[in-house]
């Protein structure tokens, strides 16, 4: 059993921080949300993992590599992303005869996956998918079931009317018969080799095609507001860890990393996580907050927000349910004429 990782595309609804990284790097909860889909594959015991790369393949690969994974990692240049089916496509070669689990590196599933590969390969399904309960099932890729309720039907691409409630999440199991489907797509109207395409194909002709249902919550962090949503709920399960001395008032579950420095004048309420080398004074950082590594933050308060590394905020006030980008500097001017002085990237949102 193999695992293939997809950590490519442009990621342009998280512009402007994806001009600078990749999507699938972006911190949630201080972990990039990729480690998060590597730790799901190695908890569910397999050791071969692929990983789709593209626009910024040595910022993964680096990234990646920077933790001793209990795995056996390979890269695969997609180049232009061309669609998922495409991804098994280009990775051809390393998936072999393998069955293997493609995991969308940008989701987020709080329970795993160990539950749903018993459930393939108990099944002996051709192909398995994960589906999740959504009230807004028009958004979404939708399934919908057999009679007997046991195998997928029909999949449909963002129906109008839709047949079930029941979202696919990023997350599919293959047996190698996928590869004879990916073989006889056509690109869509988007021009791309769209998954649920090759799935329906396996409908079609007969193959078994299975599905269990997400019991946890199930986050695609494909949009801001996402990556702060998972933020809250990854947070909700964290337990206290202070790798420091400190007079500042904490309440609530709090990780602080080593090497911290943070003063009598400052309040922190959890959850919150504030990473390495960090300097706080006279600050508020308050529940539902990620602070990066070597970010200083000064006479501002700071709440349900993440801090991405190298950022340095001081007299800002209160910041609230921000996003805030690796090396970002806000601070008060002191010059005349007053005013808010903005060097602000394409595609970003300011709410003053």
């Amino acid at each position: 059993m193999k695992a293939l990782i997809l950590s490519g595309g442009h990621g342009t609804r998280l512009r402007p921080l994806t001009y600078s990284q990749q999507k699938q790097l972006i911190p949630v909860a201080n972990k990039p949300v990729l480690f998060y889909a590597i730790e799901d594959v190695i908890e569910a015991g397999i050791r071969d993992i692929g990983i789709i790369v593209g626009p910024n393949k040595e910022q993964v690969i680096e990234t990646v590599k920077s933790v001793d994974w209990d795995a056996n990692i390979e890269f695969i240049y997609q180049g232009e992303p061309k669609g998922l089916a495409h991804a098994i496509l280009v990775a051809r070669e390393y998936l072999g005869d393998d069955d293997f689990v493609m995991y969308l590196g940008d989701n987020i599933l709080r329970e795993g996956i160990v539950r749903h590969l018993e459930h393939f390969k108990k099944g002996n399904f051709d192909a398995s998918i994960l589906l999740c309960e959504v009230p807004n099932p028009q958004q979404f890729g939708v399934a919908e079931l057999s009679e007997d309720g046991k195998t997928i039907k029909r999949l449909v691409e963002k129906p109008k009317v839709p047949p079930s409630n029941l979202a696919l999440v990023g997350i599919y199991f293959f047996k190698p018969i996928i590869h004879e489907a990916v073989k006889h797509l056509k690109p869509s109207w988007r021009g791309e080799l769209e998954i649920t395409d090759a799935i329906q194909w396996l409908i079609d002709h007969g193959y078994k095609v299975g599905w269990t249902k997400v019991t946890g919550w199930w986050k695609d962090t494909g949009k801001p507001e996402d990556i702060l949503d998972a933020n809250r709920l990854i947070l909700d399960d964290i337990k206290t860890s202070i790798k420091l001395e400190t007079k500042a008032r904490i309440h609530g579950r709090v990780i602080i990393e080593e090497g911290t420095q943070i003063d009598e004048n400052t309040v922190i309420k959890g959850p919150a996580v504030i990473g390495k080398n960090c300097i706080i004074r006279n600050a508020y950082i308050g529940p539902y907050t990620s602070i990066g590594n070597n970010c200083i933050i000064e006479n501002t308060e700071i709440e349900d927000s993440i801090i991405l590394p190298e950022s340095e905020i001081r007299d800002a006030g209160r910041i609230v349910e921000s996003l805030i980008g690796r090396g970002v500097k806000i601070l008060k001017g002191n010059s005349r004429p007053f005013g808010r002085k903005l060097v602000v990237g394409d595609n970003s949102r300011i709410i003053l």
